[in-house]
């Protein structure tokens, strides 16, 4: 089996995010600022050649696919959807303030969830499985290069369960339209299910790039300033 790159893209802006409500499961479209975002980001900068593009089956994603890979049609992974807030979903931090399950969730650990929502366990264990399963499809199929576009959770929760070298949680929030390649190495993975964590995407066009496109790990990012999926138990 050869080599394989695995680009982990996160959906355009979607309706409601920009407000800073918890948006899971919920079925939103891109604004029209996102649609123009990624339109711009894909004539400014170099997103990387792949033969498959695998999606989240929500349309924030679906629609990200078809814009930065018109000439692919995704392939629909259902276990990549985005983490399910349950009652919260719709709702903002400032909405939930003073709620005491909102509180509960905000503790962290694997246990807490929102009410009729996901736990933090069972979205870290469906999230590893697809991952787990795509890449050895991937691997079998003797595939090169697979983009999957997909949420921010859903990247985090990849990045820091597989990629090497290991950083919490946090420090793979990535912005829309924006993630990180892994380098699925056979051997390697065979041994450790781990993945290098390789670059950046997008890159930005090779004549201006006078960087290593290798990810910066002495950028500190804060955890406070965070928002979405994240509960501090997680780190």
């Amino acid at each position: 089996m050869k080599t394989c790159k695995i680009h982990l893209i996160r959906h355009g802006i979607a309706e409601g995010s920009v407000e800073g409500q918890y948006i899971g499961h919920t079925d939103v479209p891109l604004t029209d600022e996102g649609r123009r975002q990624l339109q711009q980001m894909k004539r400014d900068y170099e997103y990387p050649a792949v033969s498959a593009v695998l999606s989240s089956p929500l349309d924030r994603c679906l629609e990200t696919a078809r814009i930065l890979y018109p000439d692919v049609s995704p392939l629909i992974f259902d276990n990549l959807i985005e983490y399910d807030f349950g009652e919260f979903e719709g709702q903002t931090a400032d909405d939930l303030k003073g709620e005491k399950e909102f509180a509960a969730w905000l503790s962290g650990g694997p246990d807490a969830a929102a009410p009729f929502g996901e736990s933090n366990a069972a979205f870290q264990k469906r999230v590893c499985r697809a991952f787990y399963d795509i890449v050895n499809g991937v691997l079998k199929a003797g595939t090169d290069s697979v983009a999957i576009i997909t949420h921010g959770g859903v990247i985090m929760t990849i990045m820091e369960m597989f990629a090497i070298p290991e950083a919490p949680m946090h420090r793979w929030l990535t912005p829309n339209g924006c993630g990180y390649t892994l380098n699925v190495i056979p051997s390697i993975w065979g041994n450790t299910t781990k993945a290098e964590a390789f670059a950046e995407i997008p890159l930005k066009p090779r004549e201006e790039d006078e960087d290593d496109p290798n990810i910066n790990w002495d950028e500190e990012i804060d955890p406070d300033e965070f928002r979405g999926f994240y509960t501090p138990g997680m780190e």
